[in-house]
């Protein structure tokens, strides 16, 4: 049965549901004659009767029955999941997998997430935790949190946060022992303590 006929078939249903035609007809809004023919015409097509009708009443064959049982449940689950996808109308859903490193986690998104996610059920955040500046769109994130001068030329970027300004600092006890830099150079020098990155190696 071609694609085209689905119409038919719930039409079909309405009918044997209601085991008769004037209240289907009325529930469809259409005539009782329209609704007879397009039947005679399914039962044509597929070969076998799939009403009984009298006067009086209208009940399924065991053909129709068989439709009626193994198929409506299924085209009434297409209904529903359509039903839910509409009812979605922009409310966010689904996974968004973050990847940042523990300091951005920490202190830029769970405090904006945390008071958003209760207001949306239905929204799942994956964040990933690493160092290693991967490829955000190869590995399937939906949001890379990078420094500036971290962000590759084809990414969207939008600022989360005013410019950050570093430091380097020592102990009082380190400096009684060693002389303070004066310049960037003069680290070379000092026993610092450094992070190396896991995907480029550099420090």
């Amino acid at each position: 049965m071609a694609r085209d006929n689905i119409i038919d078939i719930l039409i079909f249903f309405e009918v044997a549901r209601e085991r008769s035609f004037t209240r289907a007809a009325i529930k469809l809004g259409m005539s009782q004659s329209t609704l007879s023919h397009i039947i005679r015409d399914m039962e044509a097509l597929l070969g076998v009767r799939l009403l009984n009708r009298t006067t009086r009443s209208v009940s399924p064959t065991e053909a129709g029955e068989r439709l009626l049982t193994n198929v409506a449940p299924r085209l009434d689950e297409v209904h529903a999941e359509i039903a839910a996808v509409s009812d979605l109308n922009g409310k966010p859903a689904g996974t968004v997998r973050i990847t940042a490193i523990d300091h951005v986690i920490d202190t830029l998104l769970w405090p904006r997430l945390a008071p958003v996610l209760p207001h949306y059920p239905d929204l799942n955040i994956e964040i990933q935790s690493d160092y290693k500046l991967i490829d955000i769109a190869a590995d399937r994130y939906d949001i890379g949190v990078r420094y500036g001068d971290q962000v590759a030329e084809d990414m969207i970027a939008v600022r989360l946060t005013p410019d950050i300004p570093t430091m380097i600092v020592g102990s009082p006890a380190y400096f009684s022992w060693h002389m303070q830099p004066t310049n960037l150079h003069d680290l070379m020098k000092h026993n610092c303590i450094t992070l190396r990155l896991a995907g480029s190696g550099g420090i």
